[in-house]
């Protein structure tokens, strides 16, 4: 993985536009910084999401949530490149020869499609394997996805949820006017922390997740097709000719 700097420039300009609207709107930062609505917004929204999901599919999600600025490698070019390596390999030395890599790739998913290559498995049978297995990694990753996208759908909700509870306390405190400025405050910054975590943190960190998952599932797409092809014997440039459509 390597770190993706691009998402961290997106999120301080999301959120220091919305800063520097507020200062410059003649605001006061401090005020939208409030303890008890964050509690509220992300303990609510966690909380929901850990009700929705099994317990398993909601860890999945919090390991990927690591992938918004740390996305796992999905190079289609060096894909390509391997296959075309392992091609000739075979067609010089055999299937057999491709035993001196297979240990040295590190995907664990063209690691698995080499071994039944070279146990002759059929070509046929490999692509239903290969294939099942990436469909199952790629359900099960896209439900994750969608645990991190139903976050910044509660967010919001929770956010008017804060309001609510804050408005509750400044009504139960109308004869003590000192305490009336913290349950306004605590009903407006909820609203924000609901609506501004959504839209700028998890539904553009779920739609980031799933683009990386599926960016995944055309690279194995690649390497089914490009294993299957050197199971069969093709030409190295045959099995460049089948891929060349799904490089990036």
């Amino acid at each position: 993985m390597r770190f993706d700097g691009l998402s961290l420039i997106g999120l301080v300009i999301g959120l220091g536009a919305v800063l520097t609207g507020q200062y410059l709107e003649g605001g006061q930062l401090a005020a939208l910084f409030n303890a008890p609505a964050l509690l509220i917004v992300l303990g609510g929204s966690f909380g929901a999401a850990m009700l929705q999901a099994p317990m398993p599919v909601f860890l999945r999600a919090m390991r990927l949530l690591v992938w918004v600025f740390f996305p796992p490698r999905a190079n289609t070019r060096k894909t390509l490149d391997d296959l075309k390596l392992w091609a000739q390999m075979a067609r010089r030395e055999g299937l057999l020869g491709l035993e001196k890599v297979v240990e040295k790739v590190p995907s664990l998913y063209a690691r698995k499609g080499l071994l039944l290559v070279i146990d002759g498995s059929d070509p046929e049978s490999i692509r239903d394997t290969l294939e099942h297995d990436s469909l199952a990694r790629e359900r099960r990753d896209l439900g994750a996805a969608r645990v991190v996208d139903s976050i910044g759908g509660y967010a919001p909700t929770l956010g008017i949820l804060g309001a609510v509870l804050g408005l509750i306390q400044v009504m139960n405190n109308l004869s003590d006017p000192s305490r009336l400025g913290e349950g306004i405050a605590v009903a407006f910054v909820a609203t924000v922390y609901g609506v501004g975590l959504a839209n700028l943190v998890f539904l553009p960190a779920a739609n980031k997740i799933k683009t990386l998952v599926r960016a995944q599932s055309r690279v194995e797409e690649m390497l089914a097709i490009g294993i299957c092809a050197i199971g069969q014997g093709a030409n190295p440039h045959v099995v460049e000719a089948r891929l060349q459509g799904l490089v990036d």
